[in-house]
């Protein structure tokens, strides 16, 4: 969002930025996008929780933004904010804008309980039906979708991720010896990285019973933990209980991504859903292999070129996976060098500006020859 904000044609397009209040654990990147000129609304109301009060409240603020700059285009991201953005435009524009919605992946399985999930499902659905185009960032997420029904493959496009490669890219190992220094890893150590916010589907449970596993087969390996979230107290316990104390770090919020990817030797990732892993595209911009569930769009970056795939809530696997890498040390660097090579190209941020550009042109041309009317058909 940051990228797109600061980065399209400032002579065709004027970006206004909406953001919310940040959750438990998360980080702000607004800075970014007020550095590549964007502008920036904050609606404090808007939070990730449902609070039918705060709510509400966020959409009356975003139905008076809306009717203040009379957007062309509104392009919304997230479930809640996806929610209230939509509504304020369905609401709040007589010349209807053309309405897009991004799928940073979805909450419709695999968050909640069967009632609640059908609730959002059918959420989902009826919000479909008031946008014009939506996008998902890898194919896996548009099936998904599609089968659950809330739109038409013709409705969907997949437009991957972009992301500011190059400082990891630039990246060498040595500008990771400070980190490896820091918290005591030998150059011996076998080190992993987790990156992520700690909650339930990023099962880190399973990750960090797989550390103890690779450590039962004498494996000399440590683990940084990067993110923060409801469960850190929890799995801080786990770490004592497993007797991984020493061996596992929690850093918390961290913005020395490249250092830490520097330092490590391979990146890892537990999800049981994850429809694009972002930590996995950095790793591989730094030169890092990964390990990695084989969940949701995460096999369209992480290849058995790449690095290696594991079967969901297995910690046995994922453990045995480690000590692998951990003693074939050659074949990791190789996979890392060809995922560097995979991604830079395929995960820029300039290739997104592109697609994204092409895709609005698009859209505004259609919407011109319908006379201004809602966009139905596929996209020529």
């Amino acid at each position: 969002m940051t990228i797109l904000s600061g980065g399209l044609n400032p002579q065709r397009y004027e970006t206004v930025l909406v953001t919310g209040a940040l959750g438990p654990g998360e980080g702000s990147f607004e800075h970014l996008a007020v550095a590549n000129g964007a502008r920036v609304e904050q609606v404090a109301s808007l939070g990730p929780e449902l609070r039918l009060k705060d709510d509400l409240r966020s959409l009356l603020t975003m139905i008076r933004i809306m009717r203040r700059y009379q957007p062309d285009i509104v392009h919304t991201h997230t479930a809640k904010a996806g929610m209230v953005g939509r509504l304020a435009a369905w609401i709040a524009l007589g010349r209807r804008p053309v309405v897009v919605h991004t799928y940073h992946g979805h909450v419709l399985t695999g968050y909640f309980g069967p009632t609640t999930s059908r609730i959002f499902r059918g959420i989902e659905r009826a919000l479909a039906r008031i946008t014009d185009r939506l996008i998902g960032l890898s194919q896996a997420t548009v099936d998904d979708l599609v089968t659950m029904r809330v739109a038409p493959q013709h409705r969907f496009r997949v437009i991957p991720t972009g992301l500011h490669l190059d400082p990891f890219s630039q990246s060498e190992r040595s500008d990771g010896a400070h980190i490896r220094a820091e918290f005591g890893v030998s150059d011996d150590d076998f080190l992993a990285v987790f990156v992520g916010r700690l909650v339930p589907i990023k099962r880190v449970d399973v990750l960090l019973r797989a550390v103890a596993h690779a450590r039962e087969t004498g494996t000399s390996m440590r683990l940084l933990l990067v993110g923060d979230g409801p469960l850190r107290a929890e799995l801080e316990q786990l770490a004592n209980t497993l007797g991984l104390s020493g061996s596992v770090t929690f850093l918390g919020l961290r913005f020395d991504m490249p250092s830490i990817f520097a330092a490590c030797d391979v990146a890892v990732l537990t999800s049981d859903n994850e429809a694009i892993p972002v930590a996995m595209i950095e790793a591989a911009a730094a030169g890092r292999a990964a390990i990695a569930t084989d969940v949701g769009g995460v096999a369209e970056v992480v290849t058995s070129g790449t690095g290696y795939l594991v079967p969901p809530g297995d910690a046995a696997a994922m453990g045995n996976c480690l000590v692998h890498a951990a003693t074939h040390r050659s074949e990791l660097v190789e996979k890392g060098r060809v995922a560097r090579e995979n991604v830079m190209g395929r995960y820029g941020s300039g290739r997104l500006i592109r697609d994204l550009e092409g895709f609005y042109e698009e859209l505004l041309s259609e919407r011109a020859h319908n006379g201004g009317k809602r966009i139905s058909g596929p996209v020529p």
